[in-house]
């Protein structure tokens, strides 16, 4: 320090002692006294030889010189320093790093000053204060909110068959969903204002498909004892279909439903089938209008065969079709409602996740939910869709998977049970799928069969189909024409007795030959059906 700051402060005996400055070249440097004269007056002279000297004077070259000769105070000066440090900072990314935390901790010290400042200043609560009651928020307010037209996802709007119609819950037509034509503005707007109250119970996108909860229902994967794991190789797709798969990894990436994955023991290769998407009318040779599901594109599929034949076997049932269909038949008003990619909503078990690997051209995910194609899905599905429902099936609604028929003997009646079907989807987390829900018909399809007041008949969709089958020229065709005639067995009298030419062709060790006998039973079975 300066002697004259060490004689005010007291001090009165000094050694002299000699030291040296090493700079960072490691070179040697003497210090010269200069300080003394520089302090006092801020200004120095040096004499560089004849006729040469230079003056430094500190307040000219300072960042901020001063008009009049004024010391700065310590804060000045720190701001000062903060300053070029922070220039600094910039250029030396060493120096960024060591001063960062310090930026964020005076930006945090200064906003708790700032509260504290305001907590202080803030006149004290007098004793008994009330407190303040906030308004109610009305139901409506709330239902305005999820039916906004700002977040109404675009959909298309594909031609319907007769008698029914679009209807909209949102605004500028916005939200649609599928009604009866017939019905006259009183039902529809009842209809619509009911439907406005349970927007978390209809999807419009993957996005509104939260998940079942857990503790209700979670597929597990029981394995076989000694199996062992399997890992196949990625299978090779053209162009359109790798532009299927690569659309739909984004769409479950984003949505939640599937995750990378690398140390897997089990991995599954994908394929992609045609996709049907929901009921439009098209027109056959006669120029009829038939209800139908046209294929629309594909859906990308898991080959879990290996993975199926090594699991246990959940044989949870299913009902009865024959019987669920007699409970549905004959009444007036039906409310035709469907699962938004129903298996997606079941959520399956941690340790069960990994199994779900599989591989495609863009790397390998497991399925966070429950995906097609796993040999117990339906069986969990069915188990969890019970649950949910028991206290209703069989008086209300009745359900098989993913499919969820309401009825009623009046439209009040048929709206009351749809209520209760929509409330306990929403307690549920259960979302529907829009564009397959079909509310307050006469008349609907359930599983291949045409519901409505009347009874139980044929589809006409599936008969066009069989109508327009050739004569079988293998025991497959054979077997696949049995399959889908004896789907309609029941409108059929003696079947099994016109069908028996048929059948045998299916007997072991028996000639594939297609005579006159099975040519007449064959187009007595198409006749029946169309008749």
């Amino acid at each position: 320090m300066p002697l004259t700051v060490a004689r005010r402060l007291g001090f009165e005996k000094y050694k002299e002692c000699h030291f040296s400055l090493i700079l960072a070249d490691r070179s040697v440097k003497l210090p010269v006294d200069l300080s003394l004269p520089l302090l006092r007056r801020g200004k120095i002279e040096l004499n560089l030889g004849k006729d040469c000297k230079m003056v430094f004077n500190v307040k000219d070259v300072m960042k901020q010189p001063t008009i009049n000769g004024e010391s700065f105070y310590i804060e000045t000066l720190e701001q000062l320093a903060d300053d070029y440090l922070e220039e600094l900072g910039v250029e030396d990314k060493l120096q960024l790093a060591l001063t960062k935390d310090n930026e964020e901790f005076g930006c945090l010290q200064a906003e708790s000053m700032g509260y504290a400042w305001l907590m202080d200043s803030h006149r004290a609560a007098k004793e008994g204060t009330g407190f303040e009651e906030l308004e109610e928020s009305s139901q409506e307010q709330g239902t305005d909110d999820d039916w906004s037209e700002l977040k109404a996802p675009k959909v298309d709007l594909k031609p319907l068959p007769k008698g029914l119609r679009y209807a909209f819950l949102g605004s500028n037509s916005t939200y649609p969903v599928i009604v009866n034509d017939a019905l006259d503005p009183h039902e529809l707007e009842t209809l619509l204002v009911e439907l406005r109250k349970y927007r978390r119970a209809l999807g419009y996108s993957l996005d509104d498909i939260k998940g079942l909860s857990p503790t209700l229902c979670t597929h597990r994967i029981h394995l076989e004892n000694e199996s062992k794991g399997s890992i196949e190789h990625q299978r090779r797709l053209n162009p359109n279909l790798k532009e299927v798969v690569k659309k739909e990894i984004l769409k479950l990436l984003d949505a939640g439903i599937i995750y990378p994955i690398s140390d897997s023991t089990w991995v599954s290769p994908v394929h992609c089938v045609p996709k049907k998407g929901g009921i439009t009318v098209i027109k056959n040779e006669k120029n009829e209008l038939i209800p139908s599901r046209t294929i629309v594109g594909h859906r990308m599929c898991i080959d879990y065969r290996k993975l199926n034949s090594a699991s246990r076997k959940d044989h949870f049932p299913l009902p009865f079709i024959d019987q669920m269909l007699e409970r549905l038949a004959c009444h007036p008003f039906y409310c035709f409602l469907d699962g938004y990619s129903g298996f997606f909503q079941v959520p399956i078990h941690p340790n069960d996740q990994e199994k779900t690997t599989f591989t495609c051209p863009y790397g390998t995910f497991a399925y966070r939910r429950m995906p097609f194609g796993l040999c117990n899905a339906p069986a969990t599905f069915q188990r969890a869709m019970l649950s949910i429902f028991s206290d209703l099936i069989e008086e209300m609604v009745e359900v098989f998977m993913d499919d969820f028929s309401v009825y009623g003997s009046s439209f009040s009646s048929c709206l009351s049970n749809l209520c209760r079907v929509l409330k306990r989807c929403e307690e549920t987390g259960l979302v529907l799928n829009w564009e397959k829900c079909h509310f307050m018909v006469k008349e609907g399809i359930v599983l291949g069969h045409k519901i409505s007041e009347k009874g139980i008949e044929v589809d006409k969709a599936k008969i066009e189909v069989m109508v327009q089958l050739g004569e079988p020229k293998s025991v497959k065709d054979v077997r696949s024409f049995l399959g889908h005639a004896g789907f309609y067995r029941r409108f059929i009298k003696d079947f099994s007795k016109i069908a028996r030419p048929l059948t045998r062709l299916l007997c072991k060790e028996t000639e594939f030959i297609f005579d006159e006998e099975c040519s007449q039973a064959f187009l007595k079975i198409k006749e029946a059906l169309v008749s």
